[in-house]
C-alpha cells in the first residue's frame, strides 16, 4: 500500500508519496525513480516520503513552498517528530540512497553525505498538514512494473535521440561533402578558364604572326616583279 498526496501550491502540481510501514520502505527504495527526492526526519524514526519531479529538474529545482510541504509531511509522520518544535528534516536524490545486506528492514544509508541537505522545521503547520491530507490517495500499485516502464521508456527516448544525432551528423556530412566538391569544381572551372584564356591569346599571336609573315612576302614579291620589268 502508497499513499500518495498533490502539493498544489504551485502549477503544475508535484506528487509526494510514502508507504504504510517500514515494510513497504523497503520497495519504495529498491523501485525508486531518478526523480525521487527522499525525505526523512533527521536522527528520528519516521515515515519514507517520497516527492517525484519532472523530468529534467534536480534537487535544488524544488520550489520552496513544495519543499515545506514535504517538510510538514514527513514531520507529521514520525511518531517523536510530530510533537517535538525545531527538528531538521534531511533530504536527498533516490540515487544517493545506500542500502546493504546487514541493514535492517528500513534502514538506509547515504553514497555520498555532501549531497544530503537539511530543512529545519520550526513546528508543524497544521494548515498546510490537513491541506495535503484532503489530497491523500491510497493505492496498491505495481512498483516493479512502473519501475520497467520508466526505464522502457527513457530507453526509447535515449535511442530516439541517439538516431537524431546520427541523422544530422549524416546531414552534415553530405553538406560538408557537397561543399567540398562544390569548391573542387569551381576551382576546376578556373583553371580550365585559365588554359582556354591562354590557348586564345596564342591562336591571336600565331594568327598575328600569321598575317604579319604573309604581308611581309607579298610585298617582297611585289617589289622583285617591279624591280623585273623596269
Amino acid at each position: 500500500m502508497v499513499f500518495y498526496f498533490t502539493s498544489a501550491v504551485v502549477e503544475p502540481p508535484y506528487t509526494i508519496y510514502m508507504g504504510k510501514d517500514k515494510h513497504e520502505n523497503e520497495d519504495l527504495i529498491k523501485y525508486g525513480w531518478p526523480e525521487d527526492i527522499w525525505f526523512h526526519v533527521d536522527k528520528l524514526s519516521s515515515a519514507h516520503v517520497y516527492l517525484r519531479l519532472p523530468k529534467g529538474q534536480t534537487i535544488d529545482d524544488i520550489p520552496p513552498e513544495v519543499l515545506i510541504d514535504c517538510a510538514q509531511l514527513v514531520k507529521n509522520n514520525s511518531i517523536q517528530g510530530c510533537k517535538m518544535n525545531n527538528i531538521n528534516v534531511v533530504y536527498t536524490p533516490w540515487g544517493n540512497l545506500k542500502k546493504t545486506g546487514d541493514m535492517d528492514i528500513g534502514q538506509i544509508g547515504f553514497h555520498r553525505q555532501k549531497e544530503v541537505k537539511i530543512v529545519a522545521v520550526e513546528k508543524k503547520i497544521n494548515e498546510i498538514v490537513n491541506r495535503l491530507e484532503k489530497t491523500k490517495v491510497e493505492r496498491f500499485p505495481d512498483l516493479a512494473a512502473e519501475k520497467e516502464l520508466r526505464d522502457r521508456e527513457e530507453r526509447n527516448e535515449k535511442k530516439a535521440q541517439l538516431q537524431e544525432q546520427k541523422r544530422r551528423e549524416k546531414e552534415e556530412q553530405k553538406r560538408k561533402k557537397e561543399m567540398e566538391e562544390l569548391k573542387n569544381y569551381t576551382s576546376l572551372m578556373k583553371s580550365e578558364n585559365m588554359k582556354t584564356n591562354e590557348v586564345r591569346i596564342i591562336d591571336l599571336r600565331e594568327n598575328v604572326v600569321g598575317f604579319l609573315s604573309f604581308d611581309h612576302i607579298f610585298h617582297c614579291v611585289l617589289f622583285a616583279g617591279w624591280l623585273r620589268f623596269r
